[in-house]
């Protein structure tokens, strides 16, 4: 994987092949990266990472300029190394090990952006649990969105909150945000 973008733009990492992980394809990164480009100033965001796995998502947004960066994932070895990885490169990323969902239950933290990239095979309840906890927990700051990278063949726009998806090769991120909606704090 390679950092797309930023102050550390085109440095390559390699994780571990031992861990069970898929990270997101530099398209797909890129494109997603694009996206947000043009809503947010990066400099400004709070990012939650959920099931963060190599850290990809995570460190794309340090070389960016992201300063409070939470990565949650409940592998030890995926947790040691985006620890390892982003003290190397001087990343502000705070490392949770830690079950995703008893994260999202008991998480005092807000953020400008949830990114969610859980297994590829996960039942579409589990995908919809995370957004009902998100949504529940009002963990989204104002104007803020939850996206969660899934598989082509999961189809999210059913659930709750959900405002539009795109697809980059085999992979979709669906949207989903308090549009039209009151946050009640």
């Amino acid at each position: 994987m390679r950092i797309i973008s930023g102050t550390k733009k085109g440095l390559r990492l390699t994780a571990p092949k031992k861990l069970p992980v898929r990270p997101t394809t530099d398209m797909a990164k890129e494109a997603l990266f694009n996206i947000l480009n043009n809503q947010y100033y990066f400099e400004d965001l709070k990012v939650l990472d959920l099931f963060s796995g190599t850290g990809n998502i995570s460190y794309e947004f340090a070389s960016r300029g992201t300063e409070h960066i939470t990565a949650v994932d409940a592998h030890q070895g995926c947790v040691q190394y985006i620890s390892e990885t982003s003290e190397k490169n001087e990343f502000p990323i705070e490392v949770i090990k830690r079950d995703v969902y008893e994260y999202l239950e008991t998480n005092p933290i807000s953020a400008h952006i949830i990114f969610a990239d859980p297994p590829y095979d996960f039942p579409l309840d589990d995908f919809s649990q995370i957004v009902k906890l998100v949504f529940e927990k009002e963990l989204l700051l104002e104007n803020g969105v939850l996206i969660i990278e899934h598989p082509k063949h999961t189809d999210l726009s059913q659930l709750t909150h959900f405002t539009n998806q795109r697809r980059y090769g085999s992979s979709i991120f669906s949207f989903f945000e308090w549009i039209g909606e009151t946050k009640t704090n």
